[in-house]
């Protein structure tokens, strides 16, 4: 066999597998959009739900979600920044730093209803804060955390030791090489980390279901991070599992609907500005 069949044969391989792949997730946007977009109305996003009778919204729990995100972003992004920054820059090459680096790499693999125990553990018991959306947006946090380190990590890596180099030849310090140059060049990777966890934390629901609880607060908005928190993946698993309502199939088909837009336009206003800033960034290239 020639080398130019080889290639012929790998490229047909790879075209037909990425079609497959983008039919397969276009027939789930098609199925899952296509179920719930007819039961998407004003009252039914940004109303109270219903225990028992037909009709209710899913208001707070779509406020749960995004205070849930907040929360979790306003603790992961700072300590693995940092911390990414740390390993990248100032840390020497041993037998800890190596360490570290598997233990995150250990941590970015272990299921979600792991953290999610072990947040019920720590903060609902250990804590007392029982169920509630400060313990539910902290584990949420160090289960991007490990991520958030590795991406932080690698986009520091990425950008060109010219860059580093010439700053401190200049006479820059460490810290304002890192700050003036290094960061807004590592920035558009920055920020495609960021919105690969806050689109996990939008759709996280194992995690939640055990430290944020099943319920909502009876005011609405809420912002009481003590009070307990159903976010909408949390409520799409209850409505499909336990709930008592008579139209439980068209508010799960409403949810699900509704959850896979939120993360589709949150990615979009994320993307968007990065993808601007990185051909700012690359000379319009």
């Amino acid at each position: 066999m020639t080398s130019k069949t080889t290639d012929r044969i790998a490229t047909l391989y790879f075209w037909a597998s990425g079609i497959i792949i983008i039919g397969i997730l276009a027939w789930f946007l098609v199925r899952i959009l296509g179920d719930g977009l007819p039961y998407l109305s004003w009252h039914f996003i940004f109303g109270q739900p219903e225990e028992i009778k037909a009709g209710g919204g899913v208001g707070p729990q779509l406020f749960n979600s995004f205070y849930v995100l907040f929360l979790s972003l306003v603790i992961s992004i700072p300590i693995g920044l940092f911390s990414g920054i740390y390993l990248a820059i100032y840390a020497q090459k041993n037998w800890f730093t190596d360490l570290v680096r598997i233990s995150v790499e250990a941590l970015s693999s272990v299921p979600s209803i792991v953290f999610g125990l072990f947040g019920f553990l720590l903060f609902a018991n250990l804590l007392g804060l029982k169920f509630s959306i400060i313990g539910g947006a902290a584990t949420v946090a160090l289960l991007n955390l490990p991520v958030m380190v590795r991406v932080t990590e690698e986009a520091i890596r990425t950008v060109p030791d010219s860059y580093w180099e010439a700053s401190l030849a200049l006479g820059s310090t460490k810290w304002q090489a890192i700050r003036k140059v290094l960061i807004p060049a590592a920035l558009p990777n920055l920020i495609t980390g960021i919105t690969l966890i806050a689109g996990r934390a939008l759709g996280e629901s194992a995690i939640l279901i055990y430290t944020a609880g099943l319920s909502v607060s009876r005011f609405f908005p809420d912002f009481n991070p003590l009070k307990m928190g159903e976010t909408l993946s949390v409520h799409l698993w209850y409505i499909g599992a336990e709930s008592l309502v008579p139209d439980a199939k068209e508010i799960a088909k409403g949810s699900a609907a509704l959850l896979l837009i939120v993360v589709l336009i949150f990615n979009l206003l994320v993307s968007i500005p990065s993808r601007i800033l990185q051909k700012r960034l690359s000379g319009g290239k």
